[in-house]
């Protein structure tokens, strides 16, 4: 029994170098993805205790925050979409030993990403009202949620800058730091929760309020973390490789703007389709938009094994194609596919038999437990598509093939989820049980499409 068959993985593809034996691309792999796994984990993981820690003031708190969660990604949608342009071009770099070019890439993205974030931050502020009315918020959960989101947005200048140097350090297969990083912030972001939300140890109850500002706060100390990973005159990326050019080069921005863009597009398709989504549930009322928030929480957890395995996937995938080792690249996409599937099983027998009890550490209301019940066993299924589209989507955005994957979006998050969701959810009038399996085929025509193409290996020819 192999855990890995190269030669299975390759077909008839040409081998292009000496392969590593089975154990010395395990390491490798776990080598890079551990840290990407634990660091995604951490931050489902703080999202899912920000949701308990707030339902103590009702559930009517739950879908307060969960309403600002697609205003939110789509206010970081373009950093998201820079970010993946970062790992990937820096990962090639790393496989190709450009340092200063990766260096140059990092440098100006800082930039660029300094300047976006003062613009679309003061636009949320200003605009947070209409952002919230429009993402479906009720009578009960308009204020608290605007105010979250006005307290989130304004501050997000510390996550952009964050987040930016953190995606250039995984591709250069810095994973660890980007774990510290979020290891610490999400520890200070549970200890002001604690302090703010219920007005623990003399500090003032601001409840919703508070849970923002804590979320802030950890994001101003990994903001120093990650800065000060720069500091370092001996690794492939650091502050002192910076200084020597800081000015934009054609070469560097036409990468940038030729992966950017098709992710931006991405980002787009995914966050129209979920805003959608979203707004459809919210409809259903508070208490079931609620339990659809607890259920999404999980269902994040779910996905931070998918993308960890996903930013190994970008590193791996980037620095073999550097490299000219399409064949590597195409090993270690299969290998990072393998440990999804046993993380989705392991998840799966949690998720069966322990749905229910999962869902009371959020609300003891019987509705909220009898509607957790249902989307865990449905949940139980679709981490198994979840997981495994997350990984080729990876794949492919690491060799570059992003133009794909933002099809893929347009078609299944934006149309399908959305389309049929809705044809679920009210004219065959099957509620939220009916939403939750339109976000199932949404999941299982991206695993069928992702597929595909990685099974094609045309990705490995992609120049960027």
């Amino acid at each position: 029994m192999h855990f890995v068959n190269p030669s299975k993985v390759l077909k008839n593809a040409p081998v292009l170098g000496e392969i590593p034996s089975e154990k010395e691309i395990l390491q490798r792999t776990l080598r890079i993805a551990w840290p990407s796994i634990v660091e995604s984990f951490l931050v489902s993981l703080v999202g899912m205790i920000d949701t308990i820690m707030v339902s103590s003031l009702g559930s009517y708190a739950i879908a307060a925050v969960g309403l600002t969660t697609q205003p939110k990604f789509i206010g970081l949608a373009i950093f998201l979409s820079l970010n993946v342009a970062v790992s990937a071009i820096v990962a090639r770099r790393k496989g190709e030993r450009e340092q200063e070019s990766a260096n140059r890439v990092l440098t100006q993205s800082i930039i660029i990403t300094l300047a976006l974030t003062i613009v679309i931050s003061i636009l949320c502020v200003v605009f947070a009202d209409p952002i919230i009315r429009l993402s479906g918020s009720a009578e009960d959960t308009h204020e608290p949620a605007r105010n979250y989101f006005m307290i989130i947005m304004g501050g997000m200048v510390f996550n952009t800058l964050s987040m930016v140097i953190n995606a250039a350090q995984r591709g250069a297969g810095n994973t660890k730091i980007a774990m510290r990083t979020n290891l610490v912030s999400n520890g200070v972001n549970i200890v002001f929760n604690y302090l703010l939300i219920g007005g623990n140890l003399g500090f003032p109850r601001l409840g919703i309020e508070g849970a923002a500002i804590a979320t802030v706060i950890g994001t101003v100390v990994a903001c120093i973390m990650s800065i000060r990973s720069l500091f370092h005159a001996d690794r492939f990326l650091s502050v002192w490789h910076m200084r020597k050019k800081i000015r934009f080069d054609r070469q560097t921005m036409g990468a940038i703007a030729n992966i950017g863009s098709s992710t931006l597009a991405e980002q787009i398709f995914l966050r129209i389709g979920f805003l959608t989504y979203a707004i459809l549930v919210a409809n259903l009322g508070t208490t079931a938009f609620a339990a659809h928030q607890i259920g999404m929480n999980m269902m994040s957890i779910s996905f931070s094994f998918g993308d960890g395995l996903s930013v190994a996937a970008v590193t791996l995938v980037g620095q073999s194609l550097g490299e000219k080792r399409q064949d590597m690249a195409k090993i270690y996409g299969s290998v990072c596919q393998r440990m999804g599937l046993v993380f989705a099983g392991i998840l799966c027998l949690i998720f069966v038999f322990g749905g229910r009890w999962i869902f009371s550490w959020f609300s003891t209301e019987t509705p909220i437990l009898d509607y957790g019940q249902m989307i865990m066993s449905i949940l139980s299924v679709v981490i198994f598509l979840q997981i495994s589209q997350v990984i080729y989507s990876g794949c492919l955005r690491g060799a570059g093939d992003t133009r794909y994957t933002a099809l893929v979006s347009l078609i299944s998050v934006a149309l399908i989820r959305p389309g049929a969701g809705w044809l679920f959810c009210y004219p065959l009038a099957l509620g939220l049980f009916g939403a939750w399996i339109g976000l199932a085929f949404d999941q299982l025509m991206r695993f069928i499409l992702t597929r595909i193409r990685f099974q094609q290996g045309k990705w490995t020819t992609l120049k960027i």
